[in-house]
């Protein structure tokens, strides 16, 4: 495919040469030579751009089993209501008075995660999941600074824990202690016990965790944890699994992380937008970044004294169209958020059974929105996961997330969420028995893949250490 540069015919779509700059420009800021932008007419702008659309894939396009990141359809409407002229049009330094609306929508966001997670009380300011993860672990080291603790230094992390839990905890300076994970996939209780001294500032878990395993003993731990003074802090990106049936405040968690972008079918992918808001419990809600929004007489502004806030983490207030989306979401499903849960531990157990044999399956126990396949046997005859992964986009599948969590070799970590249908499942199942079926009888077939994408099979080698980034014209 050329670049829109290449595709330059030297027509103009738009012509500007007549109007006169210079009457309202001063003569030093006025360029003096070509822009050196393609001209193509807006028809032919138009169609290179659908074509790229078209060489994308997308969950519209295709079953999108991403486990850990809950690539699940987004609906429509949600679009349709972050784009209102009210929404869109409001300038982010207008004053409390004239955006009322916008501040009663985030308002009410934050009361209605309040109730969904157990907590009492919101920031939705971060960014996204790991900004939320930084934020929580700011908040957690400015309250043990506050109470004359500074001598908590570490934080204890699941060797299943997702990558930017110990980086969100270094970034704030905390020193990282790795607990195992013992035979069922959990914290392993007695080498935690092990590693709990009065140094300890917080845990950080994940659960259900990044093998679609809830942790059975998460009211045992938060017992030692809270004995010794210390915190837990809930990693929120796989809420999707639980929300409606259990919270982390039930499970003893005081400071938790939800992905708007995932549990609450916000645009998620391509690194962005997203929203992490941080939910704490009452002992650290002046640790919360400023503002927060409330509402008093029936007013609602944002609040900027909290006494011992770690300032603000974001420009402005996140990203608000996110947050219109994951509230519509919340609004359109209502009890049904539970449903949600359920039908995407239903799907993830039905294609955990379907594959478990043929595929390698690490740790034999009911799952919960996703589950981890080693591809162990079929490395052995010659092809390995991210093999697989390829021969996965031959047949309209986008590839799982793969070689993660890395306790499991040959990774393929699978979440179908509850958006699939059971046909769409199905036809998942036969591709996955399909591929392993060739990796037998003609591996080198599936080492071409993938081979019907716009993009084929490619020197790996080559393109990390020589990649093609800029065009040359």
């Amino acid at each position: 495919m050329k670049t829109i540069f290449e595709k330059s015919t030297g027509v103009d779509g738009v012509g500007i040469s007549d109007i006169k700059l210079g009457d309202f420009l001063p003569e030093n800021l006025l360029r003096q030579g070509s822009i050196g932008l393609p001209q193509l007419s807006e028809l032919d702008v138009m169609r290179h751009y659908k074509e790229l659309s078209d060489r994308n894939f997308c969950v519209e396009k295709g079953f999108y089993p991403l486990g850990s990141c809950t690539m699940k359809y987004n609906p429509k409407v949600n679009e349709l209501l972050a784009s209102l002229e009210g929404f869109t049009n409001l300038h982010p330094h207008q004053s409390d008075e004239d955006a009322q609306g916008a501040l009663e929508l985030m308002f009410n966001l934050q009361e209605a995660l309040k109730t969904i997670t157990g907590m009492d009380a919101v920031t939705l300011q971060p960014a996204a999941g790991a900004h939320g993860e930084l934020t929580g672990m700011m908040i957690i080291k400015k309250y043990f600074e506050t109470r004359g603790e500074a001598n908590r230094t570490k934080v204890i992390v699941p060797d299943s824990a997702h990558g930017t839990n110990p980086a969100s905890a270094k970034m704030c300076g905390f020193e990282i202690v790795e607990v195992k994970s013992n035979s069922r996939g959990q914290v392993d209780l007695d080498a935690l016990k092990e590693l709990i001294d009065k140094d300890v500032a917080a845990i950080m878990m994940t659960n259900p965790n990044t093998l679609g395993i809830f942790e059975e003993n998460v009211l045992e731990i938060s017992k030692l944890m809270h004995e010794n003074g210390s915190l837990l802090y809930y990693d929120g990106a796989n809420f999707n699994a639980v929300m409606g049936w259990t919270n982390p405040a039930l499970m003893g968690f005081d400071v938790v992380h939800l992905n708007l972008h995932k549990t609450f079918a916000t645009p998620h992918g391509g690194g962005g937008p997203g929203a992490g808001p941080v939910c704490v419990k009452e002992e650290l809600k002046e640790f919360l970044p400023v503002p927060v929004i409330c509402c008093e007489n029936g007013k609602f502004y944002r609040n900027y004294k909290l006494q011992h806030s770690i300032g603000k983490v974001r420009s402005f207030f996140g990203n608000f169209g996110v947050l219109v989306r994951a509230y519509a979401y919340i609004l359109m499903m209502g009890d049904n958020l539970k449903l949600a849960s359920a039908d995407a531990v239903l799907n993830a157990n039905y294609l955990k059974e379907k594959l478990k044999g043929t595929y390698e399956l690490p740790y034999d126990e009911p799952c919960m929105h996703e589950f981890v396949l080693s591809g162990e046997k079929q490395h052995k005859q010659g092809v390995s996961t991210l093999g697989i992964a390829k021969r996965l986009m031959d047949y309209n599948c986008h590839p799982p997330t793969i070689y993660f969590p890395l306790i499991v070799h040959e990774a393929l970590m699978i979440e179908p969420t509850e958006s699939e249908s059971k046909e769409v499942l199905d036809n998942f199942v036969e591709v996955m028995l399909k591929i392993a079926r060739e990796i037998e009888e003609n591996p080198d077939e599936v080492l071409k893949s993938p081979q019907k994408t716009p993009v084929r099979r490619i020197d790996e080698t080559l393109a990390a250490r020589k990649p093609d980034l800029v065009f040359r014209g």
